[in-house]
Formats: structure tokens, sequence, C-alpha cells
């Protein structure tokens, strides 16, 4: 079975050439990609909002937002949710510290 993630990115790359009038994604990959990051950061605000408020449907309803805007944004510079996946599976099994430590040097 193939993740939500997965299909959302395809569907994503599907819509790159779909006509910006009919299509919200396809519309934000023609705006070109510094259209596609600020609107993420709109969202990824959204949810930080959200999450200091507190209310749990509303942070749900944004961190979805967040994950189809990052797709997009991603997409926009050619890269791939299996890019990202990979790098998170070099990082797997290594603190949050030393990771941090690793990038800096």
């Amino acid at each position: 079975m193939t993740h939500m993630l997965d299909r959302l990115a395809a569907t994503i790359e599907a819509r790159r050439g779909a006509d910006p009038e009919v299509s919200w994604t396809a519309r934000l990959l023609a705006a070109g990609p510094e259209t596609c990051a600020r609107k993420f950061g709109e969202e990824a605000l959204e949810a930080v909002i959200e999450a200091v408020r507190g209310d749990r449907a509303r942070l749900t309803a944004e961190a979805a937002d967040v994950l189809y805007h990052l797709l997009v944004m991603l997409a926009a510079r050619d890269v791939g949710l299996a890019d990202v996946l990979a790098e998170l599976d070099r990082r797997e099994g290594r603190g949050g510290i030393a990771e941090r430590a690793a990038r800096r040097s």
C-alpha cells in the first residue's frame, strides 16, 4: 500500500502541467518557487499559531496544509519526497544534538 504522502507527492507532480485556472497546485507551481516558498511559510506560521492556541482540530488542519505546501515547495525546486525520506533514513539512529553538530562541521 502506498503512503498518503507518496500519493500526494504524485498528485502534485501530475498537476505540474495542468491548467492553473482549474488547479491550485498548478497555479502555485506556475507562480514559481518563491511563491511556493512564501505560501509554505504562511501555512507554517498558521500551524505555529494554532499550536500556541492549543486548538487540536485547527492544528491538525493547519498541519495538513503545511505538509501539502511543503511538498509543493519541494516540487517547485525538483526535490522529491524520496530525496527527503532518504535524508531522514541517513540521519536515523543519530541523536538530534549529534546530528546538528555533524551538519556544522
